[in-house]
Formats: structure tokens, C-alpha cells, sequence
């Protein structure tokens, strides 16, 4: 394994410069320290984060995900992690992540520079600079919602987005519905792919057709709604599936706009079970994501990597909550 000593020789400077580099040691420049953390990242340098007196440490890293509020959609997710990293010991930081700084640092050079052992990754695209530095990455992450192939240091936990779909299509195949419909987010996201081949998998499962007239998705939840809500109607959809809770009230909003009544005229069913669903009008059935629990298994996960565990993927069971969003299908 590459050492101190090759740093050093790497950059012609002394094996107690890089010592006091790679530890943040005041009398460095921070122009000295980059290149140093630079150059151990290149070498393949592994350097022990854990010193003699200093608490080991995490981060959560974050990016268009509110975790602060105590409704946001992030909280919970950190709080479960915390509750499960800290009485263990660790440290934790919780980071929000820009693409312009992903685009300037190199994930492993954060994370080595930061002394992070491991870290918890919450609302990245998979457009993120740091999602291509993933593929190839020695320092154990764990995903939220996000997937990276054949790294065994990468994980990825989230709710079982195809048992969900299922559930939801049982439940209204049973109140007579057979046109059900699905509106999405963008495809550049690996959660948005994921839910539309488990709605196509729904359906196919219970032997109910789909086609082009029953499916829509755009990033931005206005142009989702009004471009595809329309065409969902005309093609005689009775029910829609929605990638999240967020578009599916958008969607019972603009059908109240279009004149139909909801569950009356079409039922519509969301993903996640957050914080409003109960209270929109009418309250939504969604398919259930415990955030707690999904970050509790994100430390989970992240320990089992740490101690040599290759997980690769770790789904928590869905739970279908109905509520009066949904009712028997409308007869001709």
C-alpha cells in the first residue's frame, strides 16, 4: 500500500510536511495541503482517519433535499442515521453539496481531506459530478435512492418501489379499474426509472394494458401536470399512479381545475407518505417510506461496508396507506 514516504517523493517535499498536510496542521498552506490530499488520492493512499484523541467521522451528504425542517422530506433520513451513528460513537456532519464544488473536488479528495471514513448520499442526480467518481471510489458511500454498479463500496438503500406498484395496482384493479395511468419525474433520476418499470411490471403482472396515452414524465411537476394530465384524461385513464407525493397533489389540483372530481371521476394514488398527504384534499392513499428507518439503514449499510460487507442493494418493505383519494372505478 502506497505510504507517507511516496507522497513525499511524489511531490519532493518532507515525509513530516505531508504528516502535517494530510492533518491540517497550521503552518501549511492550503495550496500545499490540496496538492498533498491531491496526490495521496492519486496514489491510491488510504490514510488512517481515525487519530489518537479525535472521534471517528461520518457525513451526510446532501443536495436539493430539505433537511431541516421538521416536515422536510430530508429530516427524518438524517435523523435515523444520526440516532444510530452517534450512541455508536461516530461523529457526523451533515454537508450540503454543490455541483459547481463537486466539479472543483474530486469525492474522494473531500472525503480524505475531511477525514470521513464513510458517508450517507442523499438527493444526488445521476448527473452529479461525484456519481461518476463513485463508479471507480475507495472510500466506502452509501445511496439513498441511487445506484452504482459493480463498486463493492457502494450501497444503495430505498423502499421496494415494485412492491408498491403492485400493491397500488391490486387495490384498484379490485375497485374496477383497468386504464391506470402513471406521471413521473425526469429519467435523468435512478428513483424515476426505477418506479416506471415497476408501474410497467405492476401492470403487466395483474394483466392490464399500458401505452404511450397512459404515461408521462418531465422533471418539473407544472410541465408533468399540465402537458400529460390532459392527455391521460382523453385516453380514458380512471386512475393514476404518481412517482411521488408532491406531483400526485399537483395532479388533484389541476383535475379539480379540469372539472373532475376526485375519487368520483378518477383516483389517484401517490409515493411516500409525506408529511401533508393526510391533510390535501381529498387525503392521499400513497404507498409508505418510512424516512427513519430508511436512515438507520443507510448507517446500517455504511458500518457493513466499513467492516468489509459488499452490500449492494437494501430495500425496506412498502406499505400501502389508503385514504380517500381512491374509490370504485366511475362506470360508463
Amino acid at each position: 500500500m502506497p505510504t507517507i514516504n511516496d507522497i513525499a517523493s511524489r511531490l519532493g517535499v518532507s515525509k513530516s510536511t505531508v504528516s502535517k498536510a494530510l492533518n491540517h496542521a497550521d503552518d501549511i498552506s492550503e495550496t500545499l495541503r490540496k496538492k498533498v490530499v491531491e496526490t495521496a488520492v492519486e496514489i491510491g493512499y488510504e490514510k488512517n482517519r481515525v487519530r489518537k484523541n479525535e472521534a471517528q467521522k461520518l457525513c451526510i451528504l446532501i443536495e436539493n433535499m430539505d433537511y431541516k425542517n421538521p416536515t422536510g422530506f430530508g429530516h427524518d433520513l438524517v435523523l435515523g442515521f444520526e440516532q444510530m451513528a452517534i450512541p455508536a460513537g461516530w461523529e457526523v456532519d451533515k454537508v450540503a453539496i454543490t455541483t459547481e464544488y463537486q466539479r472543483q473536488t474530486s469525492y474522494d479528495t473531500f472525503m480524505l481531506g475531511n477525514h470521513y471514513s464513510g458517508c450517507f448520499i442523499l438527493g444526488f442526480s445521476l448527473k452529479e459530478p461525484w456519481m461518476e467518481d463513485l463508479k471507480t471510489s475507495r472510500t466506502p458511500a452509501v445511496l439513498y435512492d441511487n445506484y452504482i454498479p459493480q463498486n463493492p463500496l457502494v450501497a444503495y438503500v430505498g423502499v421496494d418501489s415494485r412492491e408498491g406498484y403492485h400493491m397500488a395496482v391490486a387495490r384498484l384493479k379490485s375497485l374496477g379499474h383497468t386504464r391506470i395511468g402513471y406521471l413521473g419525474g425526469g429519467m435523468e433520476s435512478f428513483i424515476s426509472k426505477e418506479r416506471y418499470l415497476a408501474y410497467l411490471h405492476a401492470m403487466e403482472k395483474y394483466g392490464l394494458k399500458t401505452d404511450a396515452g397512459l404515461t408521462g414524465y418531465s422533471y418539473h411537476i407544472s410541465e408533468c401536470v399540465r402537458q400529460y394530465l390532459p392527455v391521460l384524461l382523453q385516453n380514458h385513464a380512471t386512475a393514476i399512479l404518481c412517482e411521488h407525493d408532491q406531483l400526485a397533489n399537483a395532479v388533484m389540483i389541476h383535475c379539480t381545475e379540469l372539472g373532475r372530481r376526485v375519487p368520483e371521476d378518477i383516483s389517484i394514488i401517490g409515493f411516500d407518505d409525506a408529511a401533508f398527504s393526510a391533510y390535501t384534499t381529498p387525503p392521499l392513499t400513497t404507498i409508505r417510506q418510512d424516512q427513519n428507518a430508511l436512515g438507520r439503514c443507510g448507517y446500517y449499510a455504511l458500518t457493513s461496508l466499513l467492516n468489509q460487507t459488499h452490500i449492494g442493494s437494501l430495500l425496506l418493505r412498502a406499505e400501502f396507506v389508503e385514504r380517500s383519494s381512491i374509490a370504485k372505478a366511475k362506470s360508463e
